[in-house]
């Protein structure tokens, strides 16, 4: 039932701030907490490299992974030559995903993209897309549907993704089943 699902929609260029509360079903990140983040990873500088310089948000990975550590979660790269298969989802909490997303002016879609943050989670057994963008919270599925919409991201190209884990699940390897062969 997706009015159960908290949902936050886009805002300016704040797309890492809506999918970290949207990863966590609540609003715990706010755009100042994500400010003073990027004050904190560049101290002394002018113009901060982790936003927008016009102070709207387009906040990059490193300001997504010290907020989810202020919360004693990491974030893991996911390694697109590895099968999805070898994912052990029962240990991951989420999904942070960087997609092309196209750029619309009104309702023209410009032939052009820019990246875009989004958040997948499982809630209530059920895998949801809960992209910013969207009208409301999409629903994936089960792990089947899950990992064909995560190949279908890779596939399009020009996605990087993030696994959301708790810290000691990160320390162990525990997210994935890395079967090495002698």
């Amino acid at each position: 039932m997706t009015e159960a699902v908290f949902h936050e929609r886009q805002r300016l260029e704040l797309c890492a701030v809506h999918a970290l509360n949207n990863l966590l079903q609540r609003p715990e990140i706010s755009q100042q907490l994500a400010e003073d983040i990027c004050r904190g990873l560049s101290p002394n500088t002018m113009i901060n490299p982790h936003r927008s310089i016009l102070g709207t948000g387009n906040y990059d990975v490193n300001v997504i992974m010290a907020a989810l550590q202020t919360l004693d979660y990491a974030a893991v790269w996911w390694d697109k030559r590895k099968s999805l298969e070898s994912l052990v989802l029962s240990e991951i909490f989420g999904f942070i995903l960087n997609i092309p997303s196209p750029i619309s002016v009104g309702f023209f879609s410009l032939p052009i993209t820019r990246k875009h943050w989004i958040a997948v989670r499982e809630i209530n057994g059920v895998f949801f897309n809960l992209d910013s963008k969207l009208k409301a919270p999409a629903k994936l599925g089960g792990p089947v549907e899950l990992k064909g919409f995560l190949q279908e991201c890779i596939a399009r190209g020009s996605c990087e993704i993030l696994l959301v884990v708790r810290k000691d699940v990160e320390e162990a390897r525990l997210w994935i089943n890395d079967v090495r062969e002698m």
